[in-house]
């Protein structure tokens, strides 16, 4: 059971992950991304977690605090080995604001959780060896 409501849950579904790669590319929850596993194979890994330290628990920050939020993050990402790719969640109906997010490669789904949890997060997207991305709530 999730504590998150139904309209965050039913933005989360509908969101759009993008990987700003060399050629950039979109993450949908639940739909196989040939991009992602190419970038699997190109990378020689076959995971990766989309995550954001914005808006921790859904409450919306100012842009200072998720600034500083993200940098914490890249950083923590950084000093455990992951070189990340730069992203963006996005709302497709455009009511709300973009969430900056990096996408770390090779990242397993049980570190992914911790530290998403470590940033307050309600949830965030992982992929798996068949590159289809899936939501994993973390309330």
């Amino acid at each position: 059971m999730s504590t998150i409501d139904e309209t965050t849950l039913l933005a989360y579904l509908r969101c759009r992950y993008r990987v700003l790669d060399a050629s950039p590319f979109t993450l949908r929850i639940g739909e196989r991304s040939a991009a992602l596993a190419a970038l699997y194979v190109r990378l020689g890994c076959d995971c990766a977690a989309f995550l954001t330290a914005w808006n921790p628990r859904g409450e919306v920050h100012d842009d200072v605090a998720n600034d500083a939020a993200q940098a914490a993050l890249q950083r923590d990402l950084a000093a455990r080995g992951y070189a990340c790719i730069p992203g963006v969640g996005e709302d497709p109906g455009g009511q709300w604001r973009g969430e900056d997010s990096v996408l770390a490669p090779a990242m397993g789904l049980a570190e992914a959780m911790l530290i998403a949890d470590s940033f307050g997060q309600n949830a965030l997207v992982w992929a798996g060896p068949d590159a289809r991305p899936q939501l994993i709530l973390r309330r």
